[in-house]
């Protein structure tokens, strides 16, 4: 009950966001929740799952009583001829051959067996379990995938949205100036020249315009693609928050101790190495005998004529039944079980050299993320200053431009570098973003990004 009520709340979260999705603008969290429940790759990695789960119930089928049916009818065309001593009949020193049984046979039965002791099974339903688990960290593995691509995806489209908020003023302040420029050469104060080269400027900004455009367009239907959303399904997402990303990058000098056991990544590679020991445990238990119990009955029918089902016919019916314990006590294969416990022993070596290695990888990405990270936090206070001067040059040097006390060459430059600091300052914060879900994906805390 309480997994149906999860369910139909899940369900109606995501008609919700799929409702709102062309009104509201999405959340990081929204985009999120939704990716989590309808992308493409996560839902066949679930459905390995689920395989998984059936894998154990195949393999604890093989613990419980195997019970089978069957029946047959046959009809001896040539039968078979058995020879007998002479003695028999009184005719010692010679034989004569006699036909063995009846023309028509029928018989129908049923048989059980049932697993007593088989090491090799039990094993295997251990190893089934086992894989149970394995199946849910590989979900688990490719859920924390989708969320990484799907958070980089949505502040790339957030951040080229702010290009073209700074690209938008930029335009604002050339046509000002164009049309300052324009009154300016009809009363014989400017030349053509320069108000030639001021209107290249803005058509050269113009054009940025429509290439950030087409980026957005870009970068918003790979995110929906990562989503699992239709690419034709209009979505709105919120101006990016300057000052939020500013104060968050100030607070994140208290970062996480690294811990290898909280990666999904090396999780798995523990239970890979106890499926391994299982394996091997299941490997071993070849050399262990095995008990089993059978039993059967059978209703069996004989008759020289055609007439095995018909009431009042020749036909002889006989019934018969058995139990019995079956005990498989192996000696020698040719050493293949021994074979296989050693091909085990080095898959399990190769795993363990696998997990130092990626220990230290998973190391290595944390320490490089927590540089990268600090790195791209200086980075944002550097080019925030840098905006901040970029713009009192350009008011300084339009104000001179204005006055007739310098020229245009050093106003469009002030503008130039202006555009140049704004965009490095947009290119920071996505910078700190990027590096930020890193470091948060190097400390297995990706789920954090759901809150």
């Amino acid at each position: 009950m309480k997994r149906l009520t999860g369910i139909l709340l899940l369900t109606l979260s995501i008609l919700t966001i799929k409702a709102n999705a062309q009104n509201a603008e999405l959340s990081l969290k929204d985009c999120l929740s939704y990716a989590l429940a309808n992308n493409q790759k996560l839902a066949s990695t679930k459905l390995n799952e689920e395989s998984g789960r059936y894998k154990t119930d195949e393999i604890r089928a093989q613990a419980l009583p195997q019970i089978n049916a069957n029946a047959s009818f046959t009809d001896n065309v040539i039968k078979q001829q058995m020879v007998l001593p002479g003695e028999i009949i009184g005719k010692p020193g010679s034989v004569m051959a006699v036909e063995a049984g009846t023309t028509y046979n029928a018989n129908a039965g049923v048989e059980l067996n049932q697993q007593l002791f088989n090491q090799q099974v039990f094993t295997g339903l251990k190893a089934a379990k086992k894989s149970e688990d394995y199946y849910r960290l590989s979900t688990a593995m490719s859920e924390e995938e989708v969320l990484q691509s799907v958070s980089k995806l949505y502040y790339a489209v957030l951040v080229a949205q702010q290009k073209i908020d700074v690209v938008d003023a930029n335009i604002k302040r050339v046509e000002q100036l164009v049309k300052t420029t324009t009154a300016q050469y009809q009363n014989g104060l400017a030349k053509k020249v320069d108000l030639d080269r001021i209107k290249v400027n803005l058509t050269n900004l113009n054009t940025q315009r429509v290439e950030l455009t087409n980026t957005i367009t870009l970068q918003t239907n790979q995110l929906k693609y990562a989503m699992g959303m239709p690419i034709e399904q209009t979505i709105a997402l919120p101006k990016l928050d300057l000052k939020t990303i500013e104060s968050q990058s100030a607070a994140t000098l208290a970062l996480d101790q690294f811990n290898i056991n909280n990666r999904t990544e090396y999780k798995l590679l523990d239970k890979q190495s106890e499926l391994l020991q299982l394996q091997k445990k299941a490997n071993i238990s070849e050399y262990y005998p095995t008990v089993s119990l059978f039993a059967n009955y059978s209703y069996n029918g004989m008759s020289n004529e055609f007439d095995l089902y018909k009431s009042g016919g020749s036909a002889n019916w006989f019934d018969m039944s058995s139990v019995g314990l079956k005990v498989r006590i192996p000696i020698f294969d040719g050493f293949a079980r021994r074979s296989k416990v050693n091909q085990t022993n080095v898959s399990i070596k190769q795993l363990d050299k696998s997990k130092e290695y990626t220990k230290l990888s998973l190391n290595m990405a944390y320490e490089n993320s927590k540089i990268q990270l600090k790195n791209s936090i200086n980075t944002i206070a550097s080019q925030k200053e840098n905006v901040a001067l970029a713009e009192e040059v350009y008011k300084s040097s339009q104000n001179n431009y204005n006055l007739g006390l310098a020229d245009l060459t050093d106003l469009l430059a002030a503008e130039v570098s202006l555009t140049e600091a704004q965009n490095n300052y947009s290119q920071a914060l996505l910078n700190y973003k990027i590096a930020e879900i890193e470091l948060i994906k190097s400390n297995g805390n990706l789920r954090t990004l759901l809150n």
